[in-house]
Order: structure tokens, then C-alpha cells, then sequence
């Protein structure tokens, strides 16, 4: 947790980190390396992972996101022109960071990429704090070489900068109108942004003010009329300090010192704390200390009071310690904030490198909580990080061996495919056949385990990536003759988005090969095009990047309707076959029947029929001319006797052409269907 405290005792303890402003989704954790990582804080999983260019000479020292007001801000005035419309949408997204060198970075989290860098006529020191203006879009910092500066981020460019103390600033935060700024060094001032001029003093601290917040948006007396400022309370920690104070903002001769403080066990690393939105409503207040305990506090600002208030709960959490020697250990927590719902708090423990993210519910009656939790397992990072020269060390069966990879990808386990064992055992089993393509790959693996020096991974985006990048063959086979669709989609869904593009022109390449293995490749390009639609949509050179593609898929649906005149002359074909070798097979029971005695019943009633029809026929020429109605139903029974008795004859006429035909191939059945299609 002191990464910065070695260099400088006066820095702050704890590391750069802040939840993100919607619905907290996202937390941002900058490590002791100048690292940036976004964990979900659904399910603590990392979302991305940012390493600046100069991350060891300029460690981030500061974090801020772009307030979620941004996000639906447009202006009334005038209608934005589109590049404007889309810098502002883009906000919303975006991470500021400031670093060890004077520089401020802002980093896009939809993008996954540095988004600008705030540089030029800006600060020549560490930035120690950054703030965004709820409203306008604009930055401010402040840092060691006693500036604070007032950027605008669409410009990368300063809008204004002042000398904001004697010393080095260290704190800063806006007022909840917008118009008004506190700065710290030791002493608070507050600034008016308009003019950037004084308006008010408070004593301050002994040591470099680390935390200022406001902690209400309305004064305590609602009956006056309000200006915006007078009579807000608002918050102050410092480093090595074991006190938070309030201060109210009041008329300007009154007294500068606190009106009160909360004590806390050991210096405060990171604050969050619930709006006073009225005066009956009390402040929450949640205190990670540098011992790793949270302290909660709950109390209506009223006025003066003298004595330091004392935490209502305070969270711990620990290892449970299993066996007689094993003694329980404090697990650190990192951050804390409050959930929207203002009755749970989410917890972000453990180490920086891979930290658990929790949401634990408050419980007001317990004036200590210890939490148990075994986090052995998630000290070993799970995430694939990029190492060169890796010697494999002698281990035993039940450590876990990580592997080079692509940082920041994630990928559901595959399951190893079956090893010669396996196969053996179904066989014996008499289940069903393992096909070729599994041996082989039972194989390859087995092979892949003499040789040590090829990588060995089981997250399947990481390998894609690997094989697109390196262009090597043998990994790109492994991963695309999956027939595993869900492995697809999810491979698909989690793969970096550079990779697409040259996914889909690896899949095109192997559309022109072997047919066996366009139907796998379908299975693959269906999943990108559908999953990543939106992002290709976005590409201006779409078109001539998948030409060969499209003249691919069209070259291919042409021959379509050709194979399926095909494939219903072949049916036809292959239903007459049929039903001519049902009547051969039907003529067995039709001669017994002759020597049955109903035989005789059964020739009168043909008979009787045969008269019927004659009976008709002249009926029909007499009434022809007077019933159209009933002429025309006669007509067609008598066209549909003639109808079957003529195909009684064709069909005898087929048998014998049947049995010609069979005679002349001499038993060879194995017709080629193209051929059958043209001599027809």
C-alpha cells in the first residue's frame, strides 16, 4: 500500500483508485508500476489493462472519472456540429490520470486506448489531485510545483492557470453548484472559478490535505435564502493525520476552525461517503484506513461539536485461519464505497495485483464486523501476463503454472481433448467411434508436452490473438477446428477487437480450401459477423477489406440454385427407385391372393363399376347441354381412370426399362449423379 510513501514521507498512503460514477460498474486500480487495470465489480473480473508509455519514470499519482452528468449533456444554445456531438458522448467513458511527471493522461475505457494527453503550458511537477466540472467538461489539477490549471478537454489545452499556495497543492474539489473551487495545501482556501479570485480561509491541516469532499448540497437553515455556498459543510483528511474535519462555509467573519472531526485508527487512504440532501437526513461516511479496516460514520451536521465523534462500526476482514498453527491474517481493504441503494457497501480487498471485489450489507446494530474470507487462492494472478525468457521451474502437482499470454483477455477453460487413454477406454466401452481429427489432437497434445519450449494456454482468445499476430499456423488449427459452438461464441465475444480484421481474412483464406473445412469456418465467420456487426459498421474501409469475402459468398450462392435443381431431380429419382422396388417386393402377397375365394366378389364389383361408367358416359351425351355444373365433375372422374390406368402403364414400362438398365451395368451401382442430371 506505501508504493509512494518510500520516496516521499509526505506523500499519501494507499494507491491511486476510483470507482466509476455509473451505478460504480468499473473500478480503476493504478499499481505501484504506473499500471492501470479496470476491474468489473460485478464479477471481479479485469476489464482492461492500460501500461502508459512511460510508466516507470512517470507513475500515475492521481485518478479521476468523467462525471456521469457528461453523459447525457447537450447543449441547448445551438445545435452541435458532429464532431462535437461525438467528443461530448465520448466523455462519458473517459479516465483521468494524473502522473509523477506533470503530464495527464485521459484514457478511454470503451476504447480500451489512450483517448488524449493533457501536456503542453501545464504543470512541471507531480500532479497530486485531479477534479472534472460536473457541467462544463473541464479539468482541473493541481500539483507540487504550487499551480492549479483549469484544462479543456476537448482541446487538450489550458484554459487558465494560477498559483494556487506558497507550497505544493494537494487537494482539490468543486462545489456542488459548479462555481466554486477548494483547494488544499495545509490551509483551505476556496476559490470563485469565475474570477479565480479568494473567497474564503479555513485553518486547515498540520501536514498535506490528501481528501477534500462536500459532504451536503443544501444548508442546515432552508428558511434563508441560499447562494449557493453559505452554509455547506464539508470534509478534510490529511496525511498522518488520524482526525477527518468539517468545516462549514459561513459569513466572513466568523471563526476559520473546524466544527468538527471524526477520529479514525490510523491515517485515511480513501473516503466515500453518502449526500446530505437535507438537514434530517444524516451523512454516511465510509474510511479505509492505511491498516486496512473500514470505519463507518453516521451523523446529522448540525452545528459545533467539541468532542471527536467515533466510528458507529467498524469492518474488518480476515483469513480463517485453518489448522493449530496457522494463525487468522488481516486482509487489507483497499476501498470502500456505498451502493446506490445507500444500505450496502462495496469492498475491494486483498492485494493490488488481483484484488476481490465484494458487496457486503451494512448491519447499523454491530459496532464491529469481522469478515472471514480465504483468499489463498487468489493470490496467484489469473490473468495471463506477457513474459519473455520464461525458464519453468520444478513444481509440484499442485501448483498452478501460468503461462505468456495477452494481458487482459479472459477465456472460459477449455477442456483438454482426449487423451490415447481415453480413446482406448471408449472403444472398450463400445461407445461410439472417435473420429481421426480428435486422435490427432490427442497426439498434438501429447506431443506439445515433450517439447517444453511452445506455450502452453488455455484461454482460447489469447491463443487466437497469438495466431493471428504470429501468423502461425499450428495455433490457428487448434483454435478454428473447434466444433464446439458455444466455445465459438464465447472465444468470439471475448477476442480483442484489433483482431477481428484479420480474423475475418484468415477465415476467407480458408473458405477457398477444403469443403470439410468451409463448414467450420461458416460456423466461425457467422459468429464474428453477428457479435462484432457494430464494430465493423464503425470501419470506413470495410468494403475493400472484405472484397474477397463478399465475391467469396456470391461466387458460392450462385451454384445454389443450380444444386438444389440438382438435389430435387435426384429425389425424384430416388423416389421412383424406391417405390418400383416396393412393388417388386408387394408381388409375392398379390399372387397368393388369386387363390383366395373373395377373388370372385371382388371381379363382379369391377364389373358393376365397369358398367357404372358406361351408364355415365351416355348420360353425359344426352345432358350435356343442360347441366355445365355436374358435366364438368363427371368429366374429371372419368379423365383421372384414364389418368391411372395410364400409369399403370408407364410404370410396367419403367420396370422393363429398370431391369434393361440393370442388365447393361452388370451390378455397377455407383452412379454419378452429375451424369444422371444430363442424360436427362
Amino acid at each position: 500500500a506505501g508504493g509512494r510513501g518510500v520516496a516521499d514521507p509526505l506523500s499519501p498512503a494507499g494507491l491511486p483508485c476510483a470507482f466509476s460514477p455509473l451505478n460504480q460498474a468499473y473500478f480503476a486500480l493504478a499499481s505501484a508500476d504506473g499500471q492501470l487495470r479496470v476491474w468489473e465489480t460485478a464479477n471481479n473480473r479485469l476489464h482492461q489493462e492500460y501500461v502508459p508509455s512511460a510508466h516507470l519514470s512517470g507513475t500515475c499519482t492521481c485518478l479521476a472519472w468523467a462525471p456521469a452528468r457528461l453523459q447525457a449533456k447537450e447543449s441547448p444554445q445551438r445545435k452541435k456540429r458532429k464532431s462535437e456531438a461525438i467528443e461530448t458522448s465520448n466523455q462519458i467513458d473517459l479516465l483521468a490520470i494524473g502522473t509523477a511527471v506533470g503530464s495527464i493522461l485521459l484514457y478511454s475505457t470503451v476504447k480500451g486506448e489512450l483517448h488524449s494527453k493533457l501536456i503542453s503550458g501545464g504543470h512541471d511537477n507531480k500532479v497530486n489531485c485531479i477534479q472534472w466540472h460536473q457541467d462544463n467538461g473541464c479539468l482541473y489539477s493541481c500539483s507540487d510545483d504550487k499551480y492549479i490549471v483549469e484544462w479543456n478537454t476537448q482541446t487538450c489545452k489550458v484554459k487558465c492557470k494560477w498559483k494556487g499556495d506558497n507550497s505544493s497543492v494537494s487537494s482539490l474539489c468543486i462545489s456542488p453548484d459548479g462555481k466554486m473551487l477548494l483547494s488544499a495545501g495545509r490551509t483551505i482556501k476556496l476559490w470563485v472559478l469565475e474570477t479565480k479570485e479568494i473567497y474564503r480561509h479555513f485553518t486547515g491541516h498540520a501536514t498535506p490535505v490528501s481528501t477534500l469532499i462536500f459532504t451536503t448540497i443544501r444548508p442546515p437553515n432552508e428558511s434563508q435564502p441560499f447562494d449557493g455556498i453559505t452554509g455547506l459543510y464539508f470534509l478534510s483528511g490529511a496525511v498522518h493525520d488520524r482526525l477527518l474535519n468539517v468545516w462549514q462555509v459561513r459569513s466572513e467573519n466568523k471563526e476559520k476552525n473546524a466544527v468538527m472531526s471524526f477520529t479514525v485508527t490510523d491515517e485515511p487512504v480513501y473516503i466515500d461517503l453518502t449526500l446530505s440532501e437535507n438537514k434530517e437526513e444524516p451523512v454516511k461516511l465510509a474510511v479505509v484506513c492505511r491498516d486496512g479496516q473500514v470505519h463507518l460514520f453516521e451523523h446529522i451536521l448540525n452545528g459545533y461539536c467539541k468532542k471527536p465523534l467515533t466510528s458507529n462500526c467498524t469492518i474488518q476482514i480476515a483469513t480463517p485461519g485453518k489448522g493449530k498453527k496457522s494463525t487468522p491474517k488481516p486482509i487489507p481493504i483497499l476501498a470502500a464505497g456505498f451502493c446506490s441503494d445507500k444500505m450496502s457497501l462495496l469492498l475491494v480487498y486483498g492485494n493490488w495485483f488481483q484484488p476481490v471485489i465484494e458487496r457486503v450489507a451494512l448491519n447499523s446494530k454491530e459496532s464491529h464486523m469481522c469478515l472471514v474470507r480465504d483468499i489463498s487462492n487468489c493470490w496467484a494472478p489469473k490473468v495471463e501476463t506477457a513474459v519473455t525468457k520464461v525458464r519453468t521451474p520444478v513444481v509440484n502437482s499442485e501448483a498452478k503454472v501460468l503461462v505468456p499470454g495477452v494481458p487482459g483477455h479472459h477465456a472460459a477453460i477449455k477442456p483438454a481433448p482426449p487423451q490415447i487413454e481415453e480413446v482406448e477406454n471408449k472403444r472398450k466401452l463400445g461407445e461410439n467411434e472417435i473420429s481421426i481429427e480428435e486422435r490427432l489432437g490427442a497426439l498434438d497434445i501429447d506431443t506439445k508436452k515433450e517439447k517444453d519450449d511452445l506455450p502452453q494456454t488455455n484461454s482460447f482468445p489469447v491463443l487466437l490473438t497469438q495466431g493471428l499476430e504470429s501468423n502461425d499456423f499450428e495455433i490457428l488449427n487448434k483454435v478454428l477446428q473447434t466444433r464446439n459452438l458455444n466455445l465459438i461464441k464465447r472465444t468470439v465475444l471475448r477476442m480483442p477487437l484489433h483482431a477481428v480484421i484479420p480474423l475475418l481474412q484468415e477465415l476467407t483464406k480458408r473458405l477457398q480450401g477444403h469443403p470439410n473445412s468451409a463448414v467450420l469456418m461458416v460456423q466461425w465467420l457467422k459468429c464474428v459477423l453477428t457479435v462484432h456487426a457494430s464494430y465493423l459498421s464503425t470501419l470506413p474501409d470495410l468494403v475493400p477489406q472484405l472484397g474477397t469475402l463478399y465475391q467469396l459468398m456470391e461466387s458460392r450462392v450462385k451454384t445454389f440454385q443450380k444444386l438444389s435443381h440438382l438435389h430435387g431431380k435426384l429425389i425424384l429419382l430416388i423416389t421412383q427407385v424406391t417405390a418400383s422396388e416396393k412393388t417388386k417386393g408387394m408381388t409375392c402377397p398379390a399372387q397368393k391372393a388369386k387363390l383366395v375365394y373373395e377373388e370372385e366378389s371382388s371381379e363382379e364389383e369391377s364389373d358393376d363399376e365397369i358398367a357404372e361408367k358406361d351408364s355415365d358416359d351416355n348420360w353425359d351425351e344426352d345432358e350435356e347441354e343442360k347441366e355445365s355444373e355436374k358435366d364438368e365433375d363427371v368429366d374429371d372422374e372419368n379423365e383421372e381412370e384414364e389418368e391411372d390406368v395410364e400409369e399403370k402403364d408407364e410404370e410396367n414400362g419403367e420396370e422393363d426399362r429398370d431391369v434393361a438398365s440393370e442388365k447393361e451395368l452388370n451390378g455397377d451401382s455407383d452412379l454419378d449423379p452429375e451424369n444422371e442430371s444430363e442424360e436427362e
